[in-house]
């Protein structure tokens, strides 16, 4: 099996078998933060809850709902397989890696590493219409960090389409 086989194995399992599917509730006073994004050039759409330790130092849980491509869908699963239970500075360390390598039009090879199964996106950055797709769930985790807010009684909010 070729490289390029075998990256697309891995795609289509997640995509199959997705990780972290299903919005799950947060403990009550955790940080938490629900994001919802489309993007508008195909409809992929995905809504992401992120629960983070009290301190906020820490991604305890990384939940989604969506639908659309095996790529947007399938970034989402891994994303959440690499950046839950992990300090949020390595969190976003591994989605700064990730959007680098899949907008470097395929400059950038990745690191296995840091990125685990989202090596298997490398090829993506070669397709400049699918480069959005795989970085749909990632933009979407990083506004919901930003957003990480002890919970009130409207715990969601929408931060619009991700361009």
């Amino acid at each position: 099996m070729q490289m390029q086989q075998m990256y697309q194995q891995v795609i289509l399992d997640h995509y199959k078998h997705p990780h972290g599917r299903g919005l799950r509730e947060a403990d009550p006073g955790a940080l938490t933060a629900q994001v919802h994004h489309v993007n508008p050039t195909c409809g992929d759409e995905v809504t992401l809850r992120v629960v983070l330790s009290p301190d906020g130092t820490t991604v305890l849980d990384v939940s989604y709902d969506g639908q659309g491509c095996s790529i947007s869908q399938a970034a989402t699963s891994v994303l959440t397989d690499l950046v839950t239970g992990v300090p949020v500075e390595d969190a976003l360390t591994t989605l700064d890696a990730f959007s680098s390598m899949v907008t470097s039009k395929g400059t950038v090879t990745g690191d296995e590493d840091v990125l685990g199964d989202g090596i298997a996106f490398a090829g993506v950055s070669k397709y400049p219409a699918r480069v959005k797709c795989a970085l749909l769930g990632w933009l979407a985790f990083k506004a919901a960090l930003a957003d990480a807010t002890v919970p009130t009684a409207d715990q969601s909010s929408t931060t619009g389409d991700a361009r």
